[in-house]
């Protein structure tokens, strides 16, 4: 049963390495800036971002992404809002997906909740990730726009 578990595992690893957009990993690498957060035809809404803060509070923050290992760090400090910082680990697929998880220290296979972003608008200097959220009963788009440092 073991050796059925970490054959099953290995497996697993190996099938989700081919659906991973190298491209678009690397052309995400280095550090980044949230120049701003919108909601396309609902400008008027509040929205908590990945669960530590209004989205507004993510325009300034600062982002590092590390291609070769999925790894990076965010950190939040904007006037009036709440300081914060964390290690994050994330991926690209094909499909243009982006997951994020936010350790805050912890190893990785340790924290169960992620977000499932969109990528849009890959260019060397910019990017966006697309986020679904529900206000009301009605999915509204959260965009937030990086720009290179």
């Amino acid at each position: 049963m073991k050796k059925f578990l970490i054959l099953s595992l290995f497996v697993a690893v190996l099938a989700s390495c081919g659906s991973i957009d190298h491209k678009s990993q690397v052309g995400i690498k280095g550090n980044w800036t949230i120049t701003q957060v919108s909601y396309p035809g609902s400008e008027y809404i509040k929205v908590n971002s990945f669960d530590i803060a209004d989205s507004k509070c993510l325009e300034g923050s600062s982002w590092n992404f590390v291609s070769n290992n999925n790894t990076g760090t965010m950190n939040i400090a904007k006037a009036g809002c709440p300081s914060f910082s964390s290690p994050i680990v994330w991926t690209v697929t094909k499909e243009g997906d982006f997951t994020l998880k936010i350790t805050e220290g912890e190893k990785a296979k340790r924290v169960a909740q992620g977000y499932y972003l969109k990528l849009r608008n890959q260019s060397e200097s910019s990017f966006q990730l697309v986020d679904n959220v529900n206000v009301g009963g009605n999915n509204v788009e959260v965009v937030y726009q990086f720009q290179k440092m």
